[in-house]
């Protein structure tokens, strides 16, 4: 199997974390990982909102094409305290979508208690579970990373792994 790269996304308004794995003959590398940080919209002027936006899609442009991934992984929005939390997400969740279009990617999607499962055995695991994961399966047991960011490495190596699946499922049915 060739080398794959995938960023994993969890997008946020005021924090989106993304990560960058790579997969080479079935083991995990961490290639980069970080956090884009937004100012909120209550502590600045009015239509700072879109401000934001334009960051989140900036800097993920930015990482995208600095590294140029293979593939994107994005985790889907689930539940928000309320209906404007909740569109807030999808918008920034959007231009994570829309950054990934405007360098070709194809994206996949995937629910938060699919990323859970296939990582930690269980759908409703705690986000600290998620983080130790994460941290083994990259071989980086000392990280200290924020859990958006490792929220958005899961994705990605919870994409790897359908891959490695869908393949070998591909071949068996060859």
């Amino acid at each position: 199997m060739n080398p794959v790269e995938v960023i994993g996304i969890d997008p946020g308004s005021q924090k989106t974390g993304w990560g960058i794995v790579r997969e080479v003959s079935g083991v995990l590398q961490l290639v980069d990982c970080g956090i884009i940080r937004t100012i909120s919209s209550a502590a600045v002027d009015e239509g700072s909102f879109s401000r934001r936006l334009a960051k989140i899609y900036s800097e993920l442009c930015i990482v995208i094409g600095r590294h140029t991934p293979d593939e994107a992984a994005i985790e889907q929005v689930f539940t928000a305290r309320n209906a404007s939390s909740a569109l807030k997400l999808g918008q920034a969740r959007g231009v994570a979508v829309a950054a990934c279009a405007a360098y070709g990617l194809e994206v996949s999607d995937y629910e938060p208690t699919l990323v859970k499962k296939s990582l930690v055995g269980t759908g409703r695991a705690e986000k600290d579970q998620v983080a130790f994961m994460v941290k083994r399966l990259l071989n980086e047991k000392d990280a200290c990373w924020p859990l958006d960011t490792t929220d958005a490495l899961a994705v990605a190596i919870c994409h790897l792994g359908r891959r490695r699946f869908d393949a070998m499922a591909r071949r068996s049915c060859a």
